[in-house]
């Protein structure tokens, strides 16, 4: 089997199912079209897409495999060869296989991912690359172009241009430099060219040959007075919806966040806080009334959600849904530590100079402590543990409301039980069956049902004994499997 096979039959099958619809990823197409320079520009588009993409021949317009014959099945591969090979900037090494659909013989042709980006059509300039976009093949603008050279350079997202050429009476319009300065606690520099000059020496904006600026990615996701300004960008901002229930059948509040990441955060955060229900304690005859959730754990799941994120994927920005149950924090992008790993091993970030600058913005921890601090308030709390998980192709993590242990299922437990060992752990400590009670507030005379907890914990191979050759129960300690 080809290495590439296993990706074009799972994106064959999501475009095909429940509904037909073209991807970025893949193109059907009836018949072979006698429009060599269309052919090539499909070519260019999918080479210039992160791993590349395909074309299913057999397959018409919407959607029906239609199937496709020997004899064309040997002139499409001849014609697209050709055009690989002649009519691009480089040359593509195509592969393909045929494939049954049903009952129908499908053609699909690999066109990988070129290292020397952008691939544009022979006799063309740079300018006229392409690429793929809601499932069409389209011409890229030319910050399209510049960012692909860019990555093609070894440029991480946060360097590369977000919007070039700029006077400094623009750069002082779309820059947020008033947060900037009060964030730093600095005083503001006299002039606007001190104070352009002073967001240069953070890479916010940088000065071009011709006496200009250009605008980082870095300073439009962190600072941008609006992100919709900056095009390439306008579907990174942060969206919060509530909801009325526990599904997504009725939305009650949506809202986009217009401002940079890093400007602002702190009105995002009261925003969400504003929304989370409360819980009525009675303190010293008082009442009081405490939110659902610590605003620390929130603080600590968005600011991540924010800087992990995975800003090759398109279409797609941290998204924070709040439930009558519970609290989604979704960014685009798989972790790049293990999710069981969360509590003790310090983050890794696709962006580390957005990351770094945030931390010397105080948004951030700045020792990779902000999960310990998190799931700590959470216990605080006596809430269900957080759950981290990942997905094909993103990170979530989902805050639970107040339940009573009776309403735990056995991987909430589990769960629970888990984290609180390596919260332990990391502070230097041990489990052991009175911590857990105290965690799930289990009384002291029923120390079975914590002892059940921590066997059902065990079982996963989760936790460990701490002294694998002590036979006392009573007195049993446990730590992490990764201890």
């Amino acid at each position: 089997m080809k290495k590439w096979e296993n990706r074009a039959f799972g994106l064959l099958d999501k475009s095909l199912h429940p509904v037909p619809s073209e991807l970025n990823e893949i193109d059907w197409k009836s018949g072979l079209s006698n429009k060599t320079e269309r052919l090539a520009q499909h070519i260019s588009a999918f080479s210039n897409i992160p791993e590349g993409g395909f074309l299913a021949f057999g397959i018409n317009n919407d959607g029906i495999p239609i199937g496709i014959s020997k004899n064309q099945i040997d002139e499409i591969i001849q014609q697209l060869g050709q055009i690989a090979r002649n009519n691009l900037s480089v040359t593509v090494i195509i592969d393909h296989i045929v494939l049954l659909v049903g009952d129908q013989p499908v053609l699909i042709v690999h066109i990988p991912e070129n290292l020397a980006k952008p691939v544009f059509p022979r006799g063309k300039t740079i300018w006229d690359s392409y690429t793929r976009s809601a499932g069409q093949t389209v011409k890229m603008s030319p910050n399209e172009v510049k960012n692909l050279i860019a990555l093609s350079q070894g440029q991480t997202f946060e360097e590369q241009i977000a919007l070039p050429n700029q006077t400094t009476e623009t750069v002082i319009n779309l820059i947020d430099f008033d947060s900037y300065f009060r964030l730093y606690n600095r005083p503001l520099p006299n002039g606007n060219t001190a104070i352009v000059k002073t967001l240069a020496s953070d890479d916010i904006v940088k000065e071009s040959e011709n006496g200009t600026w250009d605008i980082t990615n870095l300073g439009a996701i962190t600072f941008a007075r609006n992100i919709v300004t900056f095009k390439n960008l306008s579907r990174k901002a942060v969206r919060v919806i509530q909801y009325n229930g526990t599904n997504k059948l009725h939305a009650i509040h949506e809202i986009e966040g217009k401002r940079g990441y890093a400007s602002g955060f702190e009105g995002l955060i009261t925003y969400i806080m504003g929304l989370l229900p409360t819980n009525e304690v009675i303190e010293s005859a008082l009442r009081r009334e405490f939110k659902m959730y610590p605003e620390v754990a929130i603080r600590e799941f968005v600011a991540n959600a924010l800087i992990h994120q995975d800003f090759s994927i398109l279409g797609t920005g941290v998204l924070i849904e709040i439930y009558t149950d519970r609290i989604e924090i979704t960014n685009p992008g798989v972790p790049l530590v293990d999710t069981n790993r969360f509590i003790d091993t310090p983050p890794k970030s696709r962006n580390e100079s957005m990351a770094s600058l945030l931390r010397r913005l105080k948004i951030c921890e700045e020792r990779g402590s902000g999960v310990d601090r998190a799931v700590s308030q959470i216990e605080a709390f006596q809430l269900p543990a957080a759950k981290f998980e990942r997905g094909e192709d993103y990170t979530r993590v989902t805050l639970y409301a107040h339940m009573q242990l009776t309403k735990m299922e056995k991987d909430d437990r589990i769960r629970a039980c888990y984290q609180h060992c390596c919260l332990l752990y990391v502070s230097n400590s041990t489990m052991t069956n009175q911590t857990v009670r105290k965690r799930f507030v289990i009384a002291e005379t029923n120390y079975p049902m914590a002892s059940r907890i921590i066997y059902e914990t065990l079982e996963t191979g989760l936790i460990k004994p701490k002294d694998a050759t002590s036979t006392s129960k009573k007195h049993a300690a446990y730590v992490p499997f990764w201890a």
